[in-house]
């Protein structure tokens, strides 16, 4: 039986794609798909049939051909006669650890300047205007070739911390050397040394490490427990118990005790013949580049900062003093935290330039994913596309992995509104 109320829909006509706007959108999306998917055929066939003009190929075997190059500074073991492929793993590394490093520093000194801009304390506050305004507004390159140049033609040579008089001293009580051609460091030494575990490729792990990153992780766990059984407590009673201390032993009891059966400790670089043995001599190229991405990211993170910071209503702060909070209380504990869901979102950016400007650091000579496979590879192969097609799909991961983490962290620490 028919229903005589509901109108009989009338029969489909072609003309409905663009007329009826229940298949418009549909249709628009479905010619916009055609169009793309047209134009990137059309480009990769025409990019195959200039290839082919050439006497080219679009392959990735040359990754397994001998790279024939060195690299001065090398996370993992590698020598001249190496792929290719592990150049490029090596030049990956070389990027990761100066981006990692670097965004760390600059968001330490960034959070120290943005506060520091609010200070009551007006020639201070000038300060650090100054050196958000000297530091943002002049080029990146330009900064890392100063720095560069500092380090190169500043610093004394290796021998100068020679003899009974020498001319040049260590720093920090006498644990760091920097010199005209390298920073000497410290590193961490074992009496104790339990062994490496060895993963295949000429990559090794040391038990020591693993041990004592399983005891953190163990502690993280342990803590996290504690906490939800402080919460249970009080949600029961009212009443939340003192879990300082329980906190306290689970995260450092245990990393204390490996830390005294592997014996670890600082073992300072000491000159001898013509070099520093005995530390870690970190190249000048890597020292530039990870300070003039600090100096630089930092300037724009202390203007984020800043603004989160001033993004609080003033009646938080006032409410605050009135509870008799002091004013770095105060800060830590009601107006950063409120401010970090104005200041991670453009934060997440500066990670995201600052990985990506790491790329400039072929212009001190560090030899990043941009040295190695975008440069002398690319070079000494001709495999111009393939090495392009690489580094852009390498950067892209690398920043949506950031973009992903920031992202969860933004949703993890901010207000939850009822």
């Amino acid at each position: 039986m028919t229903d005589a109320s509901v109108p009989a829909s009338p029969p489909f006509r072609l003309s409905m794609l663009v007329n009826d706007r229940r298949y418009r959108s549909m249709t628009f999306q479905v010619v916009v798909f055609i169009l793309v998917m047209a134009g990137a055929w059309w480009l990769v066939m025409n990019t195959i049939h200039n290839l082919s003009l050439m006497g080219k190929s679009f392959n990735f075997g040359f990754l397994f051909q001998r790279a024939g190059y060195d690299i001065p500074q090398t996370p993992i073991p590698y020598t001249a006669d190496d792929t290719h492929l592990r150049a490029a793993v090596v030049g990956l590394l070389n990027t990761l650890i100066v981006a990692v490093l670097g965004c760390i520093a600059a968001t330490v000194l960034g959070v120290i300047v943005g506060v520091a801009r609010l200070s009551n304390n007006w020639l201070f506050a000038r300060l650090m205007t100054v050196f958000v305004e000297i530091f943002r507004n002049m080029p990146l390159l330009l900064w890392i070739l100063i720095v560069y140049a500092v380090f190169t033609e500043i610093m004394p040579a290796p021998n100068a911390f020679r003899g009974d008089n020498p001319t040049a001293s260590m720093i920090l009580f006498d644990h760091v050397a920097l010199t005209n051609r390298y920073t000497a460091i410290p590193t961490l030494a074992m009496t104790n040394d339990p062994g490496s575990l060895d993963l295949g490729a000429r990559i090794t792990f040391n038990w020591a490490t693993i041990a004592i990153a399983g005891a953190l992780i163990a502690g993280l766990i342990a803590r996290r427990m504690i906490r939800d059984r402080a919460q249970a407590v009080q949600d029961r009673t009212g009443i939340r118990p003192v879990t300082w201390w329980q906190t306290l032993a689970v995260m450092t009891v245990p990393t204390l005790i490996l830390i005294w059966y592997f014996g670890l400790h600082l073992e300072a670089p000491s000159l001898q013949g013509f070099n520093f043995t005995g530390g870690l001599n970190v190249s000048n190229s890597l020292v530039a580049l990870w300070l003039a991405l600090t100096l630089y990211t930092a300037a724009f993170i202390a203007e984020i900062v800043r603004a989160g910071i001033l993004a609080v209503s003033r009646g938080q702060s006032e409410a605050a003093f009135a509870l008799g909070l002091r004013p770095n209380r105060t800060m830590s504990l009601v107006i950063l935290p409120q401010a970090l869901r104005v200041i991670i979102p453009p934060l997440i950016s500066q990670y995201l330039n600052l990985t990506k400007n790491s790329s400039l650091a072929i212009a001190v000579g560090y030899m990043d994913l941009r040295g190695t496979l975008g440069g002398t590879t690319l070079n000494q192969t001709g495999r111009e596309l393939e090495a392009i097609v690489l580094m852009m799909l390498t950067y892209l991961v690398i920043s949506l992995i950031i973009s992903a983490g920031m992202n969860i962290f933004n949703a993890r620490v901010k207000l939850k509104e009822r």
